[in-house]
């Protein structure tokens, strides 16, 4: 089958429509809160070590003092990790199952098949970690400029990998693979022969949304430039994390329209989900 990019954006404008409530409750419980909180804690204890770096500082002092300030908080990143992951795969759940789940039922779905999503996801970065790094030590050993060539070579094949495994969350979360290889395979077949389309209508949507999301960040910026350090401070974190919500939203509902044009669902199964 051919992907098609204009019926996949109209069935995930389609699924954000029809589901509005619940995307309202599930965004807002599992991916603006956390991200606000995170954002709220990061820029206040930022400013404190700018501070108590001074202007001045050693760039040497202040390069290991950002390493050592991202190196104690890395809790905080996984535990956003953990909300944000199963309120996608709980949301996906809610977007598509047939069973018609409760919120609470599919977001119980989401934390049962959360460790082999991040199975799945290790397995799929070490890969891609080992596809970027091995051609590049290989050919600057040999010289710089094969380095570089092999390099550009190498970023291509990542570029291809997470394309062929940009559907491990609908995989997991709506096959209910819990085998993270098996899933991955999952993934590699339903994009088979439809990578460079789906690369492109990604890349189309992530380029939308930066310029979309950079206008408006940029005026709010401005307003908010005015208003003082701290009601600045909290004004762009609830604004980061509108975007962030709005996105993560929107890329989750595109993700289900591209699976369920892949996989073959009938379209009556996922616009009665909630009707």
């Amino acid at each position: 089958m051919q992907f098609d990019m204009t019926a996949a954006w109209n069935e995930a404008m389609r699924l954000v429509t029809a589901n509005r409530d619940v995307l309202l409750i599930v965004g807002g419980v599992f991916f603006f809160l956390p991200y606000l909180v995170f954002a709220l804690m990061l820029g206040n204890q930022m400013s404190a070590m700018e501070a108590s770096l001074g202007p001045a500082a050693d760039p040497k002092a202040a390069t290991e003092a950002i390493m050592g300030f991202y190196g104690s908080i890395w809790w905080m990143f996984a535990l956003l990790s953990i909300a944000q992951g199963i309120g996608m795969l709980g949301l996906l759940a809610l977007l598509t199952d047939r069973t018609r789940p409760t919120v609470g039922q599919a977001l119980a779905i989401g934390a049962r098949l959360f460790i082999p999503y991040i199975a799945a996801q290790i397995i799929m970065v070490v890969a891609v970690s080992l596809l970027i790094m091995v051609p590049i030590i290989v050919g600057v050993a040999i010289s710089t400029a094969v380095g570089v060539i092999m390099g550009i070579a190498a970023l291509v094949a990542a570029v291809y990998l997470f394309t062929k495994f940009i559907l491990l969350p609908p995989v997991i979360a709506i096959d209910r693979i819990g085998n993270p290889i098996a899933a991955l395979r999952r993934s590699w077949m339903l994009t088979k022969g439809n990578s460079l389309r789906i690369f492109l209508f990604v890349l189309l949507l992530v380029v939308a949304v930066a310029v979309v999301g950079g206008v408006i960040s940029m005026m709010l910026g401005l307003v908010l430039a005015l208003a003082g350090t701290d009601i600045a401070l909290i004004g762009r974190a609830i604004l980061s994390s509108v975007l962030n919500t709005v996105w993560v939203v929107i890329f989750l509902a595109v993700l289900a329209a591209i699976h369920r044009q892949l996989a073959g669902d009938s379209p009556e199964a996922v616009s009665q989900t909630f009707e």
